[in-house]
């Protein structure tokens, strides 16, 4: 890679990382100026790389799969890979609620978002099998179920404070461990 293609993706990771706490603090329709300020870049290297709010928010949400994927490449063939998966997910809605409040309003059938739900359910598939496989989790859970998980978590959105979200985060995957378990068998049964 040359340095100048080096500087590019830094560049476009700054952005990107601007664009996160900006919208994560004032909301997805922050002016993009703020994002621009943040970063540390002039308004043509924004748009150079990122043409529209809707392409920025899509660079997101493909980061936030791309993150997903690597944690579940990076933990490998443990049994707990799903819950770890999960409560990564949980981590994100609460230090970047104006994204994942982006993935739960818009429409599941707009192109980008059907994508990376689809792509979350295909990295998802081992894990939910091999936590399956091991006892730690209910045995009709299915890939699918991953975008009702994630609503259920964005319940942590409620919170007006980073404090007031980590705790409902951590309620909330509380509750969904105990759920995701599956009832307890009758004794004899």
């Amino acid at each position: 890679m040359t340095i100048q293609r080096a500087d590019a993706a830094a560049r476009r990771a700054l952005i990107l990382d601007a664009a996160d706490a900006v919208f994560g603090q004032h909301g997805v329709t922050a002016p993009l100026d703020m994002v621009v300020e943040r970063a540390q870049v002039g308004r043509a290297t924004l748009y150079r790389n990122f043409p529209d709010r809707a392409a920025l928010i899509e660079a997101l949400l493909k980061r936030a799969v791309a993150r997903i994927e690597r944690q579940v490449e990076r933990l490998g063939d443990r049994d707990d890979t799903l819950f770890q998966v999960l409560d990564g997910m949980a981590s994100r809605l609460v230090h970047s609620p104006a994204l994942a409040d982006y993935w739960r309003a818009v429409d599941p059938d707009h192109p980008p978002m059907a994508a990376a739900r689809l792509a979350v359910r295909e990295i998802l598939k081992v894990p939910i099998q091999r936590a399956i496989a091991a006892g730690l989790c209910r045995p009709d859970l299915q890939p699918a179920d991953i975008s009702l998980i994630s609503s259920m978590l964005g319940a942590a959105l409620r919170g007006k404070t980073t404090q007031e979200r980590e705790h409902l985060a951590a309620r909330a995957m509380e509750l969904l461990r105990g759920g995701l378990h599956g009832p307890v068998p009758e004794p004899g049964g």
